[in-house]
């Protein structure tokens, strides 16, 4: 399971260009998280003509997506990917991927962050630990816990079915951003947690503020967002 991919670019706190970029793990499909309303439509037309029975179960599945991708958008997730891949047994395990971001709520971002991963550092017993990643200092935090699994109505005589999950959360922020942004990943796969761990892991080491778009510096002109080019600006 590598977590080599093409960079995509997220935009945070509503900017219109993207702020941080990040890699997608191989194994993992993206959803759209924005669909157009055409393409609704068309489901729509689609769903009208399979027999009822067919009819019904892809309504289901249609209501479950919708409510999915309206619940996202409001926690500000900007990208959720499910991946599939092998088990040693010949089964397939899944996963979700997500990235939000979370407003600092009037806080410095970088300070909220500094603190956690302290607190992490101090307390080893928490589930948390501190990290140094590529695009600055973040925390990793990981546990395992009992959920209530989807595609089930929680009002059936049968009740809400529920399953136990490993969930490893990133977080971390940049300069560009006043946000802190989260990288989450869930699998209800419990005997893979070390592997999962790593697939976070390497996604958030991907994680960066720099356009890879744009021309790389030359020898003498430091990256921007740099503390050297922070300085240059603001000292000419």
């Amino acid at each position: 399971m590598n977590t080599t991919a093409a960079l995509s670019g997220s935009a945070a706190s509503g900017a219109a260009k993207p702020v941080f970029w990040y890699g997608i793990p191989h194994g993992y499909a993206k959803l759209d998280l924005d669909p157009p309303r055409e393409r609704i439509e068309e489901l729509v037309r689609v769903l009208n003509t399979l027999p009822a029975e067919q009819r019904a179960q892809a309504s289901q599945v249609l209501q479950f997506y919708a409510g999915m991708v309206t619940t996202l958008n409001a926690q500000n997730v900007h990208m959720c990917a499910v991946g599939y891949h092998p088990d040693d047994d010949g089964t397939v395990v899944t996963s979700t991927l997500t990235i939000s971001t979370v407003p600092a709520s009037g806080h410095n971002a970088k300070l909220v962050i500094a603190g956690l991963a302290g607190t992490a550092a101090d307390d080893p017993d928490s589930g948390m630990r501190p990290l140094e990643l590529p695009c600055g200092l973040g925390y990793l935090a990981e546990e395992k816990k009992r959920t209530v699994a989807p595609g089930r109505d929680p009002e059936s005589p049968e009740g809400p079915q529920r399953g136990d999950v490993w969930q490893g959360t990133v977080a971390v922020t940049g300069s560009g951003t006043p946000d802190i942004i989260v990288v989450q990943l869930v699998t209800p796969a419990l005997h893979l947690a070390d592997v999962y761990r790593d697939i976070l892991l390497g996604v958030a080491r991907t994680l960066t503020f720099t356009d890879p778009t744009k021309p790389a510096p030359s020898p003498d002109q430091p990256p921007t967002g740099s503390a050297e080019a922070a300085m240059r600006s603001d000292f000419g």
